[in-house]
């Protein structure tokens, strides 16, 4: 079976053996469109989606399960040909922007002790056609968005490859065309990475969690951290910077009790002296079988206040989505296989 989301106009045209160029741009756009049965494609000959319905289909994946938040976030769970599952968010901020959170693994394999994400382990990487789908399904049930984050399952540097082909077809002036300037991509800290997305593309904003900037307590929170030293990941981050002429934001999880101090506020201060940087401070979503605690009120606004008396960009992430499982950390919370 030829899965089509996944594939760019030339790819559709080999795949199925298609003559005619002008075919393949066609049945890109109405994907990109969001079409749901070769039928509704009214600018296609007959003979033509016939072949479609006998050879391709348009989707690899679907949708399980929809759930809705009261603050507007909506998690969808999607399962894979496989059986595997993942589940990707929309997100809506005050100025009713939308963006599709999407998950890039099912699973992941990085062990962040504060991510419920993190204690599934990795089940494996998602195609580019899985990763477009889950985008396509979000609009489906949103309408359009306006940006696109890897933030959801996963880490995206462990699958640069499969992120840069669903990027092309996103972006693609024949089809969805979304701006590469609304395109984010969230690492756990992967040095080699963020070198190799700095100098090979494709262009997109870069966050990286940062979560601490001391180095035990980091390789503790944070086992990425062991083969990526904090000196290393900074050096990185000042090469992305350098290389693409774009700010990075570093986003940090706020856990009470653990990197809420006044130490841990110099710490990240000190980190971020001299990088063209904005921090996103993240108080931790409560997952029930993890032992954190949320920072309250006082412990997050003192914590704020020293990095905004040190010149620091900074925001407070407002929390959304946690009634359904799909705030930050929490994907994977609802107990997808």
């Amino acid at each position: 079976m030829i899965y089509l989301a996944g594939l760019l106009p030339d790819e559709i045209c080999e795949n199925l053996n298609l003559t005619q160029k002008f075919r393949g741009k066609q049945i890109f756009q109405w994907i990109s469109k969001g079409v749901s049965a070769f039928e509704d494609m009214t600018n296609i000959d007959k003979n033509t989606r016939t072949l479609l319905a006998e050879r391709a289909s348009l989707y690899s994946s679907s949708v399980t399960a929809v759930l809705k938040d009261p603050d507007g976030t909506i998690k969808l769970q999607i399962t894979l040909n496989d059986g595997c599952a993942v589940e990707t968010v929309l997100l809506t901020d005050k100025e009713q922007r939308k963006t599709a959170c999407v998950s890039c693994q099912a699973g992941c394999a990085m062990g962040c002790k504060f991510c419920q994400t993190g204690q599934l382990g990795l089940k494996r990487n998602l195609t580019p056609g899985e990763i477009v789908e889950e985008f396509l399904f979000l609009e489906k049930e949103a309408g359009q968005l306006d940006n696109i984050v890897f933030m959801g399952m996963g880490e995206p540097l462990q699958n640069l490859d499969a992120i840069r082909k669903a990027v092309a077809i996103l972006t693609d002036k024949g089809g969805r065309n979304l701006s590469s300037r609304r395109i984010t991509l969230s690492t756990c800290g992967l040095a080699k990475g963020i070198y190799d997305l700095a100098d090979n593309g494709p262009q997109m904003r870069l966050a990286v969690s940062l979560t601490t900037a001391n180095e035990m307590l980091r390789e503790e929170l944070m086992p990425v951290a062991k083969g990526n030293p904090l000196h290393e990941l900074r050096k990185a981050i000042a090469y992305y910077i350098e290389k693409t002429g774009k700010r990075v934001t570093l986003e940090a999880a706020l856990l009470s009790g653990q990197n809420t101090s006044k130490e841990s506020a110099q710490e990240l201060i000190a980190f971020a002296k001299g990088l063209d940087v904005y921090i996103n401070l993240i108080p931790w979503n409560p997952v029930p079988t993890l032992p954190f605690k949320t920072p309250d009120r006082n412990e997050v606004n003192a914590f704020l206040n020293a990095l905004e008396q040190a010149g620091l960009n900074v925001n407070l992430r407002t929390r959304r989505g946690s009634k359904i499982g799909g705030a930050c950390g929490q994907l994977g919370k609802t107990g997808i296989k």
